[in-house]
């Protein structure tokens, strides 16, 4: 099992896929990094060398942030957002979906459960 950027990557799968196991890189970005080392993208985990390990680590490590540091940065954003008062920022505070989605019928992700407010006996 190699370990990336802090990530164990899964064994059996290609080197190309295993890659978008670590938060920040995404297919693109690992076909990148790929085609940078001279890595065989069809190569699957559990045979990689040492030396192909090490060459994609570094490629990583050098010019990219990924996982903490991009985590870190994501939330401070968001925290700037909600410390400006911005509306984004209101919406995040709030919990309600950021992008301008309706919210009457949907957005069940953003406001969790659906709670029923119980009715009153006359």
């Amino acid at each position: 099992m190699a370990r990336i950027a802090g990530v164990d990557l899964p064994k059996d799968k290609r080197i190309e896929v295993a890659l978008t196991y670590i938060y920040g890189i995404g297919p693109a970005l690992a076909k990148r990094i790929i085609e940078k080392t001279g890595v065989n993208p069809d190569t699957r985990v559990n045979a990689l060398a040492d030396g192909d390990v090490h060459s994609i680590n570094s490629v990583i490590q050098n010019e990219f942030k990924v996982e903490g540091p991009l985590r870190t940065e994501v939330m401070m954003s968001v925290k700037r957002l909600m410390d400006i008062g911005c509306y984004r920022g209101l919406r995040h505070r709030k919990g309600l979906p950021v992008r301008g989605q309706n919210t009457k019928n949907n957005a069940r992700t953003r406001k969790g459960k659906k709670r029923t407010s119980p009715s009153r006996k006359k």
